[in-house]
């Protein structure tokens, strides 16, 4: 893949993380090549998700990209049916959250080296539009759902360490400070 098409990560620190996405009216040429090279950027970072303000942009668009082996329960079987990868969500929203909430160390690409354990519903229910323009509602489980609701926290301005417990927030202080240094310059 050329690195050309690869967008510069925005870390923490950087005030377009906090920025909440604007609606996106028409999916035109330029949706279209971001959406192909926020996946080429989310692929090169080895991330599973990646948000529109990760990559210094307010539109309301993130791409997914988890692995099968990452979509299992624990006896090998598939937690959701097959959704083709990498799933691009344009203005996406959920419109349920249920089940049972589960707590899972997350991290995130403009975190580098920090994670924590984070607690979100085992299922959701979304409404997007593909790259075509066409709405789907799609209920989703397990770990594909926790990346979808990490990437729309990015969409509305909510970082994963907002979700951490205020003991591990303070644990990673120093950490983030620096991290906020390097990031907002």
């Amino acid at each position: 893949m050329s690195h050309t098409l690869l967008l510069d990560l925005r870390y923490f620190g950087d005030p377009v993380l906090r920025e909440p996405s604007e609606p996106i009216a028409t999916i035109d040429a330029d949706i279209l090549d971001l959406a192909q090279r926020m996946t080429a950027t989310m692929q090169a970072e080895n991330g599973v998700g990646l948000a529109a303000q990760q990559i210094g942009r307010t539109a309301a668009i993130c791409v997914i990209g988890l692995p099968p082996e990452m979509d299992m329960d624990e006896e090998g079987r598939l937690v959701n049916e097959p959704v083709a990868m990498p799933l691009v969500l344009i203005n996406p929203r959920i419109l349920q959250a249920a089940g049972d909430h589960w707590t899972r160390e997350e991290g995130c690409l403009s975190f580098p080296d920090i994670s924590g354990k984070i607690t979100r519903p085992w299922t959701i229910t979304l409404q997007y539009q593909d790259l075509t323009g066409e709405t789907h509602k799609r209920t989703v489980h397990g770990m594909l759902a926790r990346v979808i609701q990490h990437e729309i926290d990015h969409l509305n301005g909510v970082l994963f360490i907002d979700r951490m417990s205020h003991v591990k927030r303070l644990a990673l202080k120093g950490r983030l400070k620096r991290l906020k240094t390097a990031g907002g310059s």
